[in-house]
């Protein structure tokens, strides 16, 4: 059963157009999303796309081009927050874009912050946990991680948009790796295209 629940991690990997994307769509999907941000991603946000949250007077409008006020910034030291605990009802989290550091960690259960806790208690309590990685090459040891996690029941979705209906920008590009993720999610967009859908 739903909860219309959702918490979203974003780390410091480059791919914060992933991030930007993927929030805009599901403030109109989920009730609720529940953001931690490492201090990596702000950086990474400000670098990549010349607009980054504020953590201190955290809004959305300027990071994401609008009030969305169901999104609410968690801090990412405070582990007494809803998802760090199992008896915390949502619908799964998705940390987008996912750095090789934080996977890592989650892989080798180091829950050093509260995303890292965050997702431990996704795997933990068997809920969907999907991270999408924006890394290339990978040495063997990311390759180890990720299939651990893949095996301890995360889904890894790495950052690889799809050609073939011909995007036309960056943003429909980011987009095809966005709709994976909410079809994963099972809250597929009416506006993802299926290869070969008549």
């Amino acid at each position: 059963m739903s909860t219309g629940k959702i918490v979203v991690g974003v780390t410091g990997a480059s791919g914060a157009i992933y991030a930007q994307r993927f929030l805009r769509q599901a403030a109109g999907v989920y009730d609720e999303i529940l953001l931690v941000l490492s201090e990596q991603a702000i950086q990474v946000a400000s670098t990549e796309l010349g607009v980054a949250p504020n953590r201190a007077e955290f809004t959305t409008k300027e990071w994401l081009g609008e009030d969305l006020p169901n999104i609410r910034l968690l801090d990412s030291r405070d582990y007494f927050t809803p998802p760090a605990s199992g008896s915390f009802r949502h619908d799964g989290m998705v940390i987008v874009p996912c750095s090789m550091g934080t996977a890592g960690r989650i892989a080798n259960g180091i829950s050093d912050d509260l995303l890292t806790r965050s997702a431990d208690v996704c795997l933990k309590e068997r809920r969907p946990l999907i991270l999408v990685p924006r890394e290339m090459p990978m040495n063997v040891i990311m390759l180890r991680n990720l299939t651990t996690l893949a095996e301890a029941g995360a889904t890894v979705l790495p950052a690889c948009p799809a050609w073939y209906h011909r995007p036309q920008t960056l943003e429909e590009l980011a987009d095809t790796v966005v709709a994976r993720i909410f079809q994963l999610l099972g809250r597929p967009l009416g506006s993802a295209q299926q290869w070969a859908a008549e």
